[in-house]
């Protein structure tokens, strides 16, 4: 996998609780006052927050959610949703265990879990993307399937783009957390596109689209994505803007030089310069293990 969420899921931290029944959406995101914007037009507000209707199930919705363990998070999942099939926060109790798993670089058990949720809710955005993600991740050049799975995980990412702005409440989280969180999504989102399109070696639309997933979240670069976008721009012969954005990879794995993806991004810059000075183009380095 490229990398796990590094924001807690953020639908996790607020709910409405037993004894709420009407949900405060006119309400805006904290820290901003009506009709305050940068357009002056009115934010999307998304859905409610999930509402929970005894303190027994908000309970059992606690313990669930702080289950370590991977395999402990799922069964106390699948044991939540068996006790409680109509309660609304069955998707966040799933997308706890697919985080653990995630966390855990077990990408076959994250994929079954987002299936979960997707089949209670199939806008969630950060399952389609998940999903998404290990789509693109799994799809090799000799895959029989690759141009299928390839524009399926393109549909996916397409559609987290649209429902993080229309399924994510907004009500009740703090406004710079929800923003850090929406833009993650956004990132990994475009990653899936820009990664579809480079392994269909369409280098102009791969090159677009990881810029914009380093520039949803420019707080923080992903070495992987900054790799791929200088090897776009190696395959178009855009030579010294490989070279400028391979620095940045070659920067950012400076702790770790023999990483996978520090000896690639190495190989690539000594590749180009190479190529820069004597004219010898020799091939693009091979993509380091995601």
């Amino acid at each position: 996998m490229k990398r796990i969420a590094i924001i807690l899921v953020v639908l996790g931290i607020c709910v409405w609780t037993w004894g709420q029944d009407k949900p405060a959406a006119q309400n805006p995101p904290a820290g901003q006052a009506a009709g305050q914007g940068a357009s002056q037009t009115a934010a999307p507000q998304g859905k409610r927050p999930p509402k929970i209707n005894s303190q027994e199930e908000y309970a059992a919705y606690q313990a669930a959610v702080k289950v370590a363990d991977p395999a402990e998070c799922e069964k106390a999942a699948n044991d939540f949703a068996a006790k409680y099939p109509a309660s609304e926060v069955r998707t966040i109790v799933y997308k706890a265990a697919m985080l653990r798993y995630q966390q855990a670089n077990n990408e076959a058990k994250a994929v079954e879990i987002a299936k979960k949720v997707l089949a209670i809710d199939p806008d969630d955005p950060e399952a389609l993307v998940a999903l998404a993600l290990a789509d693109v991740d799994q799809t090799k050049d000799d895959s029989l399937d690759k141009d299928e799975r390839l524009a399926a995980a393109k549909k996916g990412a397409e559609r987290s783009l649209v429902t993080v702005e229309t399924d994510v409440p907004t009500t009740g989280y703090p406004e710079e957390q929800l923003k850090n969180y929406k833009n993650f999504i956004r990132s990994q989102a475009y990653f899936v596109i820009g990664m579809a399109a480079y392994k269909a070696s369409h280098w102009p639309e791969a090159e677009a689209n990881l810029r914009k997933s380093i520039d949803a979240l420019p707080q923080s670069p992903d070495v992987v994505t900054i790799y791929h976008l200088a090897l776009s721009l190696d395959f178009q012969n855009k030579i010294p803007e490989a070279l400028k954005v391979v620095q940045q990879a070659v920067d950012l794995t400076k702790d770790t030089p023999d990483s996978p993806a520090g000896k690639a991004a190495r190989q690539e810059q000594d590749r180009l310069m190479k190529y820069s000075t004597t004219g010898t183009s020799g091939q693009a380095g091979t993509p380091p293990k995601n």
